[in-house]
């Protein structure tokens, strides 16, 4: 029977490297045998947990990598409190995503969301999620608090496993923290009842309240208008 001649030379150089003892030969081998990919800092840590042994080095590498496959996770929609929604200020109120494992494996025991940066909003920074199994969706909740001051909020979470190596795409949380919507009810009501000096105690309010916010004479002065 014919042998490819590359293939024997290749299986007769594999098979004289389990016999050498020249590590910069065996660390390009191995290189060889588990891909490219493999830089020679890695590969010299397998050969040398292996006390130098081709073979069990091989066996080591990909006794690895099957143990540190990650699970994966994809973000499916916001629950509560979408991107542009606003919530009262200093007001608890709870954040939902809902998140899908898109992989062929369940997710094992111990996953984590953890707090990855923005704004914290009290909330705690790490909470435990269940196990998701594969193909599966599932939501995930945090308890948080709007701030007192006005403005618009982000804040970012990514999952995480037992043993802490993040996976799946970010959560993000973003939303307006005041609603002007209940003050210009009131003032509307106040300008079609004519009560002017109730109206510039209103507005006076308003500014105190937020300071950014700014108002030209034209429109503080109702009583000129009346």
């Amino acid at each position: 029977m014919e042998v490819d001649e590359d293939l024997e030379a290749g299986l007769l150089r594999q098979f004289n490297c389990m016999g050498t003892t020249d590590k910069e030969v065996l660390i390009k081998e191995l290189q060889g045998l588990v891909g490219s990919h493999l830089n020679e800092h890695s590969a010299r840590f397998y050969l040398d947990m292996t006390d130098w042994n081709l073979q069990a080095a091989v066996c080591a590498y990909f006794d690895l990598q099957s143990a540190n496959k990650l699970p994966q996770m994809t973000f499916v929609k916001d629950i509560t409190i979408g991107e542009g929604e606003s919530v009262p200020p200093n007001t608890r109120f709870v954040k939902t995503w809902r998140i899908q494992n898109p992989g062929s494996e369940g997710w094992p025991s111990g996953c984590r969301l953890l707090y990855a940066g923005g704004e914290l909003l009290n909330a705690p920074t790490m909470v435990s999620v269940q196990p998701i199994p594969a193909g599966e969706t599932s939501d995930i909740s945090i308890e948080m608090l709007s701030p007192t001051e006005t403005g618009i909020y982000s804040s970012k979470w990514r999952m995480c496993t037992a043993t802490g190596n993040y996976f799946g795409e970010c959560l993000h949380m973003t939303d307006i923290s005041f609603e002007f919507g209940s003050l210009l009810t009131i003032i509307i009501n106040l300008v079609v009842l004519g009560a002017v000096g109730a109206l510039d105690t209103a507005m006076t309010a308003i500014l105190n309240i937020s300071p950014h916010l700014t108002l030209s004479p034209s429109k503080t002065r109702t009583s000129d208008r009346l």
